[in-house]
């Protein structure tokens, strides 16, 4: 029996639903592990020698996030992707042209 309060809570119960989804037991002790993190540093952003904030490197950032026009123009090329109309080979093909602007090379487009 559950009882529902009007109000937040000061807990995530995402970890707890992708458990009984079903999600793989590698990523619930991941994400239980991120969190555990997270609430213990809570108000302890830590710095390196450069001032820079140290990043657990298993922390994901947000793509779309980022300050880099490369990364701005890739976000813009997806944007304009309507994935519910889009072929398998557009979806290469879209790939390839995002590799190529971030590598600078033009990609063969069609090896036999």
């Amino acid at each position: 029996l559950r009882k529902l309060a009007e109000g937040g809570s000061n807990h995530s119960f995402g970890i707890h639903v992708a458990k009984l989804a079903g999600m793989p037991k590698s990523l619930i002790h991941r994400a239980q592990e991120v969190l555990q993190s997270l609430e213990a540093n809570r108000n302890e952003p830590s710095v390196d020698t450069r001032g820079i904030p140290d990043v657990d490197p298993g922390f994901q950032m947000s793509f779309f996030q980022l300050d880099d026009p490369a990364l701005e123009a890739i976000r813009d090329q997806l944007m304009e992707v309507d994935i519910d109309r889009l072929t398998p080979i557009e979806a290469l093909m879209k790939l390839h042209e995002i590799k190529a602007s971030l590598t600078g090379k033009k990609e063969a487009s069609g090896t036999a």
